[in-house]
């Protein structure tokens, strides 16, 4: 059970820097870090703004914004789906497909420099519970206007304090179709969306549970 807070509300607005500029974009996004001790007090808090999503993440947003084909006249993928994601050109049973996706959240123990390339986290936490491990929960996602929230909660099993630098938006795309002959097929697309650091860590003593949220925002 979470016992109430040692910090209330005013004291974790303090720890807020605003990060909202004039003629700011119409699109942003955050990364939140909320760790509890072993005895459920809030003993952080974190609220920084996402400085770094990848062309994966641009790619997946260009199937809300410009679709599947190439142009209206072609069956062939945009190239953006198919360079940057690895998805197939063409559709190749003659039956039907769709297009879904998922998310996940990654910590990480490293650091590295941002490149729109990036393809994993410098030194992933594996989910676990032995030293450096963290018990990783159900990912939820959750939709309120236009504001996406997806947010994971890990918890520190082990007798060793782990400190969290990274964080990264994993995301799958998944390709379903059904074949001529009724059988159905799936194939899975798992890429970076984003990459962004703490900095000093986030710090998981032994017993601590922390949620990480990644919000996105859409305005205007």
């Amino acid at each position: 059970m979470v016992a109430p807070d040692l910090a209330n509300e005013e004291d974790i607005d303090k720890l807020i820097i605003s990060d909202d500029l004039p003629d700011e974009p119409t699109f942003k996004a955050y990364i939140e870090a909320k760790i509890y001790d072993k005895e459920g007090h809030v003993v952080d808090y974190r609220r920084q703004p996402m400085r770094s999503l990848t062309q994966y993440f641009l790619a997946f947003l260009s199937i809300a914004l410009m679709g599947t084909y190439s142009s209206s006249s072609s069956t062939t993928a945009q190239s953006l789906l198919t360079n940057v994601l690895g998805m197939p050109s063409t559709q190749s049973s003659n039956g039907s497909a769709d297009i879904g996706y998922s998310w996940s959240i990654q910590l990480g123990s490293g650091t590295q420099s941002f490149s729109p390339t990036l393809k994993s986290l410098a030194a992933p936490i594996a989910n676990g519970s032995g030293a450096g491990q963290l018990i990783y929960g159900s990912t939820i996602v959750s939709y309120s206007g236009l504001t996406i929230n997806v947010s994971v909660t890990v918890t520190n099993y082990s007798s060793t304090t782990i400190g969290v630098t990274e964080i990264g938006l994993i995301g799958t795309i998944i390709l379903e179709s059904e074949t001529s002959t009724n059988a159905y097929t799936s194939t899975s697309f798992t890429n970076l969306y984003s990459y962004d650091t703490f900095s000093p860590a986030v710090t998981l003593p032994p017993g601590a549970i922390a949620t990480f949220q990644i919000t996105l925002s859409f305005t205007g």
